[in-house]
């Protein structure tokens, strides 16, 4: 089992080989990156990702104001794990728009889990969020790559299932990979 615990990963990244979609973790704190298997990776978010729930009520998806949220920031911070999301090795050409949807289809955890930006005025742009109906999709063009927040809302293990899916460009048939299980452990000690 791989731990990761801080540096740069995309926790979610699709690849496209033989006419079928995947996902894997691309472990990128090494020079060349690794691909690794979701069910042989563990994610820590560390004790000190802990921060407090703005008092703005945009921010009331994340719990109450003032309560405890760990947060993966989606700029990076050396001390802390910074997973992003990633269709780098997608050609461009081969899916209808070239569009990759990303879909976050269950959650298990002692909590709340969500995914967001933030907007140039500082307030939160939600792209996923465990407890207001799944499945949330992200769409990602080919080549691209993005970070955003991963909040939880309490400590303990998490496990988010996700699959990609797209149409393919040639013949408008519909492409999914598997689904997999990527697993965060936040911790509070």
């Amino acid at each position: 089992m791989t731990v990761i615990s801080e540096g740069h990963v995309d926790a979610v990244d699709v690849g496209y080989e033989n006419g079928h979609l995947q996902i894997v973790i691309h472990d990128e704190r090494t020079e060349p990156g690794a691909e690794l298997d979701p069910a042989r990776v563990v994610l820590v978010a560390k004790k000190e990702s802990a921060t407090q729930v703005p008092s703005d009520p945009a921010f009331g998806f994340l719990g109450s104001p003032g309560s405890t949220v760990y947060l993966l920031p989606e700029t990076q911070d050396e001390n802390l794990l910074w997973p992003g999301l990633s269709t780098e090795d997608l050609e461009p050409g081969v899916f209808v728009n070239d569009a990759v949807t990303i879909r976050f289809k269950q959650f298990i955890g002692p909590d709340g889990v969500s995914l967001f930006t933030f907007n140039p005025d500082g307030s939160p742009n939600k792209l996923v969020d465990s407890e207001d109906g799944l499945p949330d999709n992200v769409t990602l063009l080919t080549g691209a790559h993005m970070h955003e927040n991963w909040a939880f809302e309490k400590a303990g293990t998490y496990r988010i299932k996700v699959d990609a899916t797209a149409k393919l460009a040639s013949t408008g048939a519909t492409v999914t990979s598997p689904a997999v299980w990527i697993t965060f452990c936040v911790k509070n000690k």
